[in-house]
């Protein structure tokens, strides 16, 4: 299932939005719905509760307002690096004792970065909260931020580049697409990192970044699970409410730059089969004019990658055999335009050249013939089968909200979504393929494999050489 709202997360059913009240002194805006309840403290930190009382378990996480998108040339990754020193310490907790303390009550703790956002996380019996919120406040504005600590985990990160991307052809040839599919957008920038800025990171650079942007001002916290919500702001308050805000700077707009005409790259590396990526430049709900054209995208992407009876599948992959695997993908949820993305991996003997032709025919019958109501039925039966499914999971349901607070969306526009998509028409699915699905929007990406006794004959001249290639 392609189509989603936020990493393949779906929206609960329409509620109903009530005022609530809570007796405190605390200056305060107060929202809520049935399923979400929101405080916001005085120093600016929102607060965000999702009652599930099923099971005797909650899931605290902080949302920060940074990722990789904030950052410039010169210090690519360093959201990433500064995720990392979280987990070092602080006088209060020494390194290691966050993890430790999480691990003896039972529960499990993480983090992820992202291009707008970075978020830690807790999984943990619901007596456990204040623990979390303790830990948590103490290292919004307390972390050590040592030297050797950091080199140390410099090489971490440098290390997950390699793992992760340098040595895998097919993400090497995405994070290459994606640095010429954007001309001035911030996600031309991989969240990791550039192995070359890494090189040149500082300590103080991690310490500046997260001076300005780690801030109670500029911060998020969801809770959900078998929580009540007056005893969750009592304790964000009690933990929160007393840290002092920064400056948090004032972002310009990021407005792509207009392309002219289809723009090629092709990767020359070590693998043992070739790989095409097709991207057309594409509104989100942050930047459309129109709404209903985001979703009539899902349904889209739905409609040539929803499942084995969808148009890749069904027409590429078992028909004319021409693709060994085919997808599409676009996601409506960001701060800024995104790419409708088709990605195909040829069969043996197939030409790139043959593939890219077909996948090109597949969005150009789209363009002139209808889909037909049994694929629109069968992609909004998806849909409704998802935000069933995706109920059941306390952590996606707090994830959800927390991102859309996070890139500037209200989360009640989850509520939204299955209607949406259930009223997207055919026409409209037209329409937005012959909007957006074109030349002077498209970038092509190739991995064009060299021999794979290239890549070992690298490593072997790179081990004579003594080249430390990290953990």
């Amino acid at each position: 299932m392609r189509m989603k709202l936020i990493m393949g997360l779906v929206a609960v059913s329409t509620l109903v939005l009530a005022a609530v009240l809570f007796n405190s002194n605390e200056s305060l805006d107060v929202e809520s719905d049935e399923a979400v309840k929101s405080f916001v403290l005085s120093n600016g930190m929102k607060v965000l509760v999702i009652e599930n009382h099923r099971a005797p378990v909650m899931v605290s996480q902080v949302w920060y307002k940074v990722g990789a998108s904030y950052e410039h040339d010169g210090i690519t990754g360093i959201s990433h690096v500064l995720e990392h020193m979280m987990f070092k310490g602080t006088k209060k907790h020494p390194a290691g004792e966050f993890s430790d303390i999480i691990a003896a009550n039972g529960g499990e703790e993480n983090a992820f970065t992202g291009q707008d956002y970075t978020a830690y996380f807790q999984k943990i019996a619901n007596d456990r909260l204040e623990l979390c919120l303790e830990m948590e406040a103490d290292r919004m504005r307390n972390v050590i931020f040592d030297e050797k600590e950091f080199l140390k985990e410099i090489e971490v990160v440098k290390e997950e580049r390699r793992l992760r991307t340098d040595d895998k052809p097919t993400a090497l040839t995405y994070e290459r697409f994606n640095a010429v599919a954007y001309t001035n957008s911030p996600y031309r920038r991989p969240i990791v990192g550039w192995m070359e800025d890494l090189d040149t990171l500082t300590v103080d650079d991690a310490k500046q970044w997260y001076d300005t942007w780690y801030a109670p001002n500029n911060a998020t916290l969801v809770v959900a699970g078998d929580v009540e919500s007056e005893e969750v702001f009592r304790l964000a308050k009690k933990y929160f409410g007393h840290l002092a805000i920064s400056k948090v700077p004032e972002l310009k707009p990021r407005r792509e730059a207009k392309q002219y005409g289809t723009q090629r790259l092709t990767v020359e590396v070590p693998a043992k089969i070739p790989y095409l990526i097709m991207g057309y430049k594409a509104p989100v709900l942050t930047t459309v004019e129109e709404q209903w054209e985001v979703y009539a995208l899902e349904v889209l992407a739905g409609v040539l990658d929803g499942g084995s009876s969808a148009r890749l599948s069904k027409n590429l992959v078992r028909g004319q055999q021409i693709a060994n695997s085919a997808s599409a993908g676009y996601g409506m949820s960001a701060r800024h335009d995104t790419l409708f993305v088709l990605s195909a991996v040829p069969n043996d003997g197939v030409e790139i050249d043959v593939l890219e032709f077909a996948l090109r025919e597949e969005v150009n019958i789209i363009k002139t013939q209808l889909p037909d109501e049994q694929e629109l039925d069968r992609v909004k039966a998806q849909v409704v089968a998802a935000q069933v499914y995706q109920q059941d999971s306390t952590f996606y349901q707090a994830m959800e909200v927390g991102m859309l607070d996070t890139i500037g969306l209200p989360w009640q526009i989850k509520d939204e979504y299955v209607d949406k998509i259930l009223s997207v028409t055919a026409e409209q699915v037209q329409q937005v393929a012959n909007k957006y699905l074109t030349d002077d929007r498209l970038t092509v990406a190739v991995l064009d494999p060299l021999p794979m006794e290239s890549k070992e004959q690298a490593k072997s001249a790179s081990t004579s050489q003594g080249v430390d290639h990290g953990r």
